[in-house]
């Protein structure tokens, strides 16, 4: 997943996506956050050395722009019918420094946060939004709390076990993580570079592989689930560059106990950004960066959807030779596209997949920029 600004970042595939959206909603519905304070404070970059603490920093990051919290997974019920879920939280800054507005309701950050449930053996997708200012406790990213929230959707943290709560008028959930593996940093001297230039880069770290004990409530029945979940934070203060469009955003993991993490910047000229990476996680829990010259990822058959119109490869193949990866990924339902309700946001896909190959396995996939050029600001 990215960040930057005006909507995920040009850190990782997420924040562009997050930016975006919040600019638009930010100017359409709080006109005064886009005020002097937000465009003369400046917020900090993203560079090499950063020394990372947790679990301090598995919270808010207010000296940068955009930051967010990804979690995705696979389960499956008591039955092995299977579901795909996503919750995440965005924080974008508006302003920051002196003010004379004491006022609790002052927009600091706006927090957006996505919400979809996959029925794969229903052939059913829902998806839900929504957009708060931090206020008197509506949304926020609290490490003394051990909370990220947006209304009643939560991550509530002890330690590295995190329980996921979210209602939506269909659906809801309440999940248990627990890390069967440690966090992994990702990029190479602590950040994630994603464009030539100081600072054009992102701090990205991720729980590659959490244990997932639940509850999913569907058709007015509770269901015990289980399953895998990737959960990706991010933060970051730049935004997308101006001749990249879009991205392809994987996360694998295999039944052989070993994770993978790859995306493709694409350029308006059809061509892939060398700042494209990845990361290969082994049994032991240890990250090895991977360039762009060390992976590939071919695109095969399509589907086009019927409301936008934007054609989305829904099978892949994955090529990670040092690491003797060679996979298959396949979308568990074609209609997992979330599109944006806002003429400014970004619409883009994102759901269940599944890989076989060299392993068999379960993950995510993104894709952006194929409805229109992802546009941040």
């Amino acid at each position: 997943m990215l960040g930057g600004l005006g909507g995920r970042k040009l850190g990782l595939l997420r924040t562009f996506t997050c930016l975006a959206v919040l600019v638009s909603l930010a100017q359409e519905s709080y006109p005064s956050a886009a005020g002097s304070d937000r465009e003369t404070f400046n917020y900090r970059k993203a560079l090499p050395g950063y020394h990372y603490e947790f679990p301090r920093d598995h919270f808010a990051h207010p000296e940068f722009r955009t930051e967010w919290w990804y979690y995705t997974g696979n389960l499956r019920d008591a039955q092995g019918k299977r579901f795909g879920f996503e919750l995440v939280f965005f924080r974008q800054g508006q302003r920051r420094g002196a003010t004379q507005n004491q006022s609790a309701w002052r927009v600091d950050d706006l927090y957006l946060a996505h919400l979809a449930l996959t029925d794969v053996d229903g052939k059913r997708f829902y998806d839900r939004q929504r957009l708060n200012r931090g206020g008197p406790g509506i949304a926020g990213a609290d490490f003394a709390r051990q909370r990220i929230w947006n209304g009643n959707w939560s991550s509530q943290w002890e330690g590295d076990k995190q329980t996921l709560e979210a209602v939506a008028e269909e659906f809801r959930f309440r999940l248990r993580l627990n890390a069967l593996k440690p966090p992994v940093i990702h990029g190479t001297q602590g950040v994630s570079q994603k464009a030539p230039g100081e600072g054009q880069a992102s701090y990205y770290v991720s729980f590659p592989r959490l244990e997932v004990t639940g509850e999913v409530w569907l058709d007015r029945s509770r269901r015990e689930v289980r399953g895998t979940a990737w959960m990706d934070h991010e933060w970051s203060t730049h935004q997308l560059a101006e001749n990249q469009v879009g991205w392809d955003w994987f996360s694998v993991q295999l039944d052989n106990g070993t994770e993978l993490m790859v995306f493709e910047l694409r350029r308006k000229d059809g061509s892939i950004d060398p700042y494209s990476s990845g990361t290969y996680i082994d049994r032991e829990g240890r990250a090895h960066h991977l360039t762009r010259a060390e992976f590939s990822l071919t695109p095969g058959a399509q589907w086009k959807s019927p409301k936008t119109g934007a054609a989305y490869p829904v099978r892949w193949k994955i090529q990670v030779p040092a690491f003797g990866v060679s996979l298959e990924a396949s979308v568990q339902l074609n209609q997992q596209e979330l599109i944006s309700t806002d003429n400014g946001g970004p619409t883009y896909w994102e759901g269940a997949v599944t890989y076989s190959g060299s392993s068999n396995g379960v993950g995510y996939l993104e894709m952006t920029g194929y409805d229109k050029r992802m546009h941040l600001e």
